[in-house]
C-alpha cells in the first residue's frame, strides 16, 4: 500500500465528477495534520502484551492497520496480533509468534517493508540487523532467514525508507542514530554507513526511532527523559541537517518506554514499554486538535469555498469560527472567534449554515429542537441574533444531527432514540417556523447515528455513527426522498476518528471531514482514485 496518495482527476471531463467521488469504496485517510507531536494525546487505548512477552522493546503495525507486532527479550519472538478495528490497540488479540533466537537473544526492535514481505530485527546481542523473507505477507510463521549486516553501537531503534534505499538505526550506548544507504532495495546486505547524528544532548539512552513519511521529521523515543523528541530535517532524509523541534512526554503511561511506532499517515503514535502492565499505548498525533475551543467538539461545518469551518460542541455550547488560508487544508486553521448558542441550547450537537452564510441553525438534545440564527455578516458569527426555534420532540427526543436541501424547502433531523432520519418540508425556505413533519427512514446499519450528510443533487444520504465507528452510504432512487434510500456501502474510520459526531462533504465529493469528541479532533479523507 502506498504511502504517499494523490486524487487523479485527469479523467474527469468538463462538468463531469472526478473519478472515485462521493463513493465510499474510493475513501483513504489523508489527513494534512499528521505527525504532529505538539498536538500528541493518549486516546486511552491500550493493550497488555504480558502473556506473550514480559520484556516487550519493539512495536510495528501493518500497513493496513489489521496486524500487529511485538518483540522482546524474554521469548526472543515476534508476537503477531489482528486487530478486528484497523489501528486500533484495544482489537488486538493475539495470533502466534516467531521466534528469532537463533539470530538475536536479545532483540529490541522490529521493522516491516510496507507490503509485509520482508522483515528486519535488531538485538543488543549481536549488534546486527537480520533480515527474513515473508512467504506469506504480514504472516510471521513464514517468515525465514536470510541475512545479516552488521551495525554500530548497541542498536535499540530501526527505520527504513519507503523506498528501501536508505535505513536508520539509533544506538543507546553512544546516543547516536546512524544512516546508512542500501545499494540494492531492502537488501541489507549492500548497506554502507553514510553518517550519525549524536542525541545525547536531549536523550542519554535513546529507544526509538521513526521518521515522517516524506523524510522531513525524525521522532527518537527516549529511556532517561521518557519522551519522544521531534526533530526538523530540512533536507528530507538527511540527519545532518536535523534540529530539535518539540519534546513529548510519555512518563505518565510508563516509565520506561522502549519501542517507537508511527503509522504512515502519522495518525498514531504507538509506544511499548515495560513497566508492568507491560502495555502498547496509543496516542493520536493526526487532525486538527480544537480541545482549546471545546472539549467535546460535536459537529462541523465549512464554507462552501473552504476558507472557513466552522464547529459546536456541548463541552462550551458554543459555535466556533476558523479562517483556513489555504482552502479545505485544516492544517492552515486558525481560530477567529467563537458565539455562545447557550441561551438557546445547553447541549448543541448539531450545525448547519444556509448556502450564502446569512443564516446558521443549531440542533441539540436538550431542547430537542432546531434554532434559526440571522447573521448580518455572512459567515461571521459574531454577527449571530437568535430568531427562533422548532421543536422535533414528537419525532426523536435525542436529536444528533440536521441537515437543510440547498434551496431550503427541506430540512432533514437525524435522531439516536429511534435511529431514524426525519424529512420535514418548509413552506418557507429556511425558516423552521414553516416546517411540517413528512417522513422517516430507519437506519438499521447504525444503533448510534451522530452525523447526516447529502450528496448537493439528493442522490446520496451518508450516515455517521459511533456504534461501527463508519460513515454510511445510501442511494436514494428520487431525490431528496429518504423513503427511497437503500444502503449502499460504509467506511471504516479505523482509529482515525473512534466514537464519531459528525460528517461534512466537500462540494465536489473528494473530501470528507469527520468530528469526534474523544479526541477533540477533525480529521481529513481523500475520495478518489489513488496512485503511487
Amino acid at each position: 500500500m502506498a504511502t504517499k496518495k494523490k486524487l487523479l482527476q485527469a479523467a474527469a471531463g468538463a462538468g463531469s465528477e472526478p473519478e472515485g467521488a462521493w463513493d465510499l469504496s474510493y475513501a483513504y485517510y489523508n489527513d494534512p495534520n499528521g505527525f504532529d507531536l505538539d498536538s500528541a494525546r493518549y486516546v486511552n487505548f491500550n493493550k497488555n502484551v504480558s502473556t506473550q512477552e514480559t520484556g516487550p522493546r519493539g512495536v510495528s503495525v501493518s500497513t493496513d492497520g489489521t496486524k500487529m507486532y511485538v518483540i522482546g527479550v524474554s521469548g526472543d519472538d515476534v508476537n503477531e496480533y489482528d486487530l478486528s478495528t484497523p489501528f486500533r490497540v484495544t482489537t488486538a488479540t493475539y495470533v502466534q509468534n516467531f521466534s528469532v533466537a537463533s539470530q538475536e537473544t536479545s532483540p529490541t526492535a522490529i521493522f516491516f517493508k510496507p507490503d509485509g514481505t520482508k522483515m528486519y530485527i535488531t538485538g543488543w546481542v549481536n549488534d546486527d540487523v537480520n533480515e527474513y523473507d515473508l512467504s506469506t505477507a504480514w504472516d510471521v510463521s513464514t517468515a525465514s532467514y536470510l541475512q545479516n549486516f552488521s551495525v554500530t553501537g548497541s542498536v535499540n531503534g530501526l527505520f527504513f525508507r519507503d523506498d528501501g534505499l536508505k535505513m536508520y538505526t539509533v544506538d543507546s550506548s553512544a546516543d547516536r542514530v546512524y544512516e546508512y544507504d542500501l545499494s540494492t532495495a531492502w537488501d541489507v546486505s549492500t548497506a554502507s554507513s553514510l553518517q550519525n547524528l549524536s542525541v545525547s544532548a536531549q536523550e542519554t539512552v535513546p529507544e526509538g526511532l521513526s521518521f515522517k513519511s516524506d523524510g522531513t521529521k525524525m521522532f527518537v523515543l527516549g529511556n532517561t527523559g521518557n519522551d519522544v523528541t521531534e526533530y526538523d530535517l530540512s533536507t528530507a532524509w538527511d540527519i545532518s541537517t536535523a534540529t530539535v523541534s518539540t519534546t513529548f512526554s510519555v512518563s505518565a503511561r510508563d516509565s520506561n518506554p522502549r519501542g517507537l511506532f508511527i503509522d504512515a499517515n502519522g495518525g498514531y503514535l504507538y509506544m511499548v514499554g515495560t513497566t508492568s502492565p507491560q502495555n502498547v499505548y496509543q496516542f493520536a498525533m493526526g487532525g486538527l486538535y480544537v480541545f482549546s475551543q471545546d472539549a467535546t467538539v460535536q459537529d462541523l461545518h465549512f464554507k462552501p469555498d473552504g476558507t472557513k469551518m466552522y464547529i459546536v460542541g456541548s463541552g462550551g455550547d458554543t459555535v466556533d469560527e476558523f479562517d483556513l488560508s489555504t482552502a479545505w487544508d485544516t492544517s492552515t486553521a486558525s481560530f477567529n472567534q467563537s458565539k455562545s448558542v447557550a441561551a438557546e441550547e445547553t447541549t448543541p450537537v448539531g450545525l448547519f449554515f444556509k448556502y450564502d452564510g446569512t443564516k446558521m441553525y443549531v440542533i441539540g438534545s436538550s431542547g430537542d429542537d432546531v434554532n434559526e440564527y440571522n447573521l448580518s455578516t455572512a459567515w461571521d458569527v459574531s454577527t449571530a441574533s437568535y430568531l427562533q426555534n422548532f421543536s422535533v420532540s414528537s419525532q426523536d427526543t435525542v436529536p444528533t444531527s440536521l441537515f437543510f436541501k440547498g434551496d431550503g424547502t427541506k430540512m432533514y433531523v437525524l435522531g439516536s432514540a429511534t435511529d431514524d432520519v426525519f424529512e420535514y418540508d418548509l413552506s418557507t425556505a429556511w425558516d423552521v417556523s414553516t416546517a411540517s413533519y413528512n417522513q422517516n427512514f430507519a437506519v438499521t446499519v447504525e444503533t448510534s447515528p451522530n452525523g447526516l450528510f447529502f450528496k448537493d443533487d439528493g442522490t446520496k444520504m451518508y450516515v455517521i455513527g459511533s456504534t461501527g465507528d463508519d460513515v454510511n452510504e445510501f442511494d436514494l432512487s428520487t431525490a431528496w426522498d429518504i423513503s427511497t434510500a437503500s444502503y449502499s456501502q460504509n467506511f471504516l474510520l479505523g482509529s482515525q476518528t473512534p466514537s464519531p459526531n459528525g460528517v461534512y462533504f466537500k462540494p465536489d465529493g473528494t473530501q470528507f471531514f469527520t468530528s469526534c469528541s474523544t479526541t477533540d479532533r477533525i480529521h481529513t479523507y481523500s475520495l478518489g482514485v489513488i496512485g503511487e
